[in-house]
């Protein structure tokens, strides 16, 4: 019975690598040749050397782990630019790409603004400080970033605030390079300091839009409370 679970494993790592295989082939159709014929030439050129050297086995040996590794990797690679083509032009794709990041990086689940228009602004804390990201047209989300900066520096004045346009427009940051735009960021935050940044982001609350279009008839719009007698 203990060896259950780990018989369990291998399967369900197999059905997994099949269905990101399958994810490579929607995205890319000869992407996973290119993965079977770098293992395939790492493979072969362990082969020649063995050849020339006298020492076929040896290389052999050595070749078919040294093969694995490369496809594996390259494999990995185009399983990411997959994930990138998927998301791309998504709403919260940036939040899927941000959630994905190894280490002391706090993404919020939901975006802290949003206007009609469905352009989002996420925040992020790290040793950077916080970072605004926001999705949409830079003509758009610029006032968002603005605002949003604003209302964040209220309440961590003494904590640098950085804002990041996520898209493929002019100088905004495209999504396949936001995390290695975020890695670059200087560390201006101890790990102590992280935990009291997040305390204080609290106190804010989110941005909720107004829906599209004329209000329909018949809905009244809720009242304030009564000032106290």
């Amino acid at each position: 019975m203990a060896k259950t679970p780990a018989n369990n494993e291998t399967p369900g790592r197999l059905k997994q690598l099949r269905m990101v295989a399958q994810i490579v082939n929607q995205a890319n159709p000869r992407g996973m040749l290119t993965v079977y014929g770098a293992a395939l030439g790492v493979l072969v050129l362990a082969v020649v050397i063995g050849l020339i050297t006298g020492h076929v086995w040896y290389f052999l040996i050595l070749g078919v782990p040294l093969a694995l590794l490369a496809g594996m990797l390259l494999f990995s690679r185009k399983a990411q630019q997959a994930q990138y083509s998927m998301l791309h032009g998504q709403p919260g794709a940036s939040y899927a790409v941000l959630s994905n990041m190894r280490g002391n990086w706090f993404v919020e689940e939901k975006p802290v603004a949003v206007n009609r228009d469905q352009d989002m602004v996420f925040r992020v804390v790290g040793f950077p400080g916080i970072i605004l990201i926001s999705e949409g047209p830079g003509n758009r989300v610029q006032k968002m970033l603005v605002a949003e900066k604003k209302r964040v520096q209220r309440v961590a004045i003494d904590v640098p605030v950085y804002d990041i346009q996520c898209g493929d427009g002019e100088g905004q940051v495209p999504l396949a390079k936001l995390q290695r735009h975020l890695l670059k960021l200087p560390r201006n935050l101890k790990k102590p300091a992280l935990n009291e940044v997040k305390d204080r982001l609290r106190a804010l609350t989110p941005v909720i839009p107004m829906p599209k279009g004329p209000i329909p008839k018949g809905v009244r719009m809720p009242k304030g409370p009564r000032p106290p007698r």
